[in-house]
């Protein structure tokens, strides 16, 4: 089956992250990981019903937990920290500098779980560094930067 293109400025795939607190969660990540606000809706008592947040050409959307909306079927809408910490997702971003990354992270108050390390997956492959943090509602997010691939070097 052909694909369409996607609608300008969005990527083929993205992701929705629901907090108990969607606001805050907005501008934590933006402070901590650097993410932009390209749209951000609030309904009543400043409830986010919808939200763009883009990395370079990456999009996620933040949005509440609860499924409050005005849908016949609400979408079931969790949080890591309702769920005693569960998670069903991690999100995986590329940046350019993983360390500097991390440093700037932790210094806003992220969680790392995993230092950044390097892995190396063979003279066929590629290697990566990596970094692994929780936000304050207990979501894992990857950070990676590719330092070899020979399929492109």
């Amino acid at each position: 089956m052909p694909h369409k293109s996607p609608p300008q400025g969005w990527p083929r795939i993205s992701s929705a992250v629901f907090y108990d607190d969607a606001a805050a969660a907005i501008d934590w990540l933006c402070n901590a990981f650097s993410f932009e606000v390209r749209l951000r809706i609030e309904g009543d008592g400043g409830r986010i019903e919808h939200s763009e947040l883009t990395y370079g050409e990456g999009l996620i959307m933040v949005g509440a937990a609860g499924g409050k909306s005005g849908r016949p079927d609400p979408v079931p809408c969790k949080s890591p920290r309702s769920l005693g910490g569960a998670n069903t997702q991690a999100l995986c971003i590329f940046v350019d500098d993983v360390d500097a990354h991390c440093a700037h992270a932790r210094a806003s108050g992220a969680k790392i779980k995993e230092e950044p390390t390097t892995h190396d997956y063979g003279d066929d492959y590629w290697s990566d560094r990596s970094y692994r943090a929780e936000d304050p509602e207990g979501h894992q997010w990857w950070f990676m930067q590719r330092l070899r691939d020979p399929r492109v070097d």
